[in-house]
């Protein structure tokens, strides 16, 4: 079995926007799906994580695409495996139509957890550190890393928002696509008729679960580059709680 695992998807019309291009959100569940495929096919996936209470959980991801895929595009996701150490493991994404067009790339970074404690567990425990057999670092991802996203306390409290049923995912807290979506919905869909979001990062700070009360703040770090805090009210909480951090980058069209 090779190192890369290659996964086909189609840009179903439904998940595309109204620019006939497949949502963003819809696309970072085709990799999250990606990534559970290549790793229950090499014996370190949920479905043998789960009976011995354990799971994954992501922790960064960065997405840059040159465009989107159009409305009834069948397209490939490749994923890998680029690093592995004791708490995380890095996973990287390649984005390719049939014809050889590269749509985009993707970095990851994840963690193994308890899922009694949620505690992070030390992946090379996991089948003897099988993990490391399908370590592939001379794959090209040209993207850059996920950075540190940077913020002031002046950034403006743009929305709160509640969460319920469908934002809670099978780890059992608040999926990781759903913060993607709410961030996007925070411009207007005049927006998106202008520019086209060019990089997406998020960086996931706690868990927050059906119930939660969330907050977004936003601030302007560019003249096409926005940064979003995403804070959670706990119920019977008065007490906010940074859930995660993200930068839009967006580009004219």
């Amino acid at each position: 079995m090779d190192k890369i695992g290659r996964y086909e998807f189609m840009a179903e019309p439904f998940h595309c926007d109204f620019t006939h291009k497949l949502f963003m959100g819809h696309l970072g569940n085709h990799l999250l799906n990606a990534a559970d495929f290549h790793s229950t096919e090499r014996g370190f996936g949920m479905n043998y994580l789960n009976p011995i209470h354990k799971t994954w959980v992501l922790s960064r991801l960065a997405l840059e695409m040159e465009e989107m895929p159009a409305q009834y595009d069948k397209f490939l996701v490749e994923t890998w495996v680029e690093s592995a150490m004791k708490y995380f493991t890095n996973r990287n994404f390649r984005v390719v139509g049939r014809d050889g067009r590269v749509y985009g790339y993707g970095r990851s970074v994840w963690a193994m957890i308890d899922t009694d404690s949620r505690q992070p567990q030390d992946i090379f425990a996991i089948r003897d550190g099988a993990i490391n057999d399908w370590i592939e670092s001379e794959h090209e991802c040209p993207i850059e890393k996920s950075s540190r996203v940077k913020m002031n306390n002046g950034a403006e409290l743009r929305r709160t928002i509640d969460t319920y049923y469908n934002d809670v995912d099978v780890n059992g807290h608040v999926n990781s696509v759903k913060y993607i979506e709410h961030v996007l919905d925070l411009f207007p869909v005049s927006w998106y008729s202008e520019y086209h979001l060019r990089r997406f990062e998020i960086a996931y700070v706690a868990e927050s679960h059906g119930g939660d009360k969330l907050s977004f703040y936003v601030e302007q770090t560019g003249e096409e580059e926005y940064c979003v805090r995403i804070a959670k009210s706990e119920e019977n909480s008065e007490n906010d709680v940074e859930v995660c951090r993200c930068k839009l980058c967006f580009v004219k069209k």
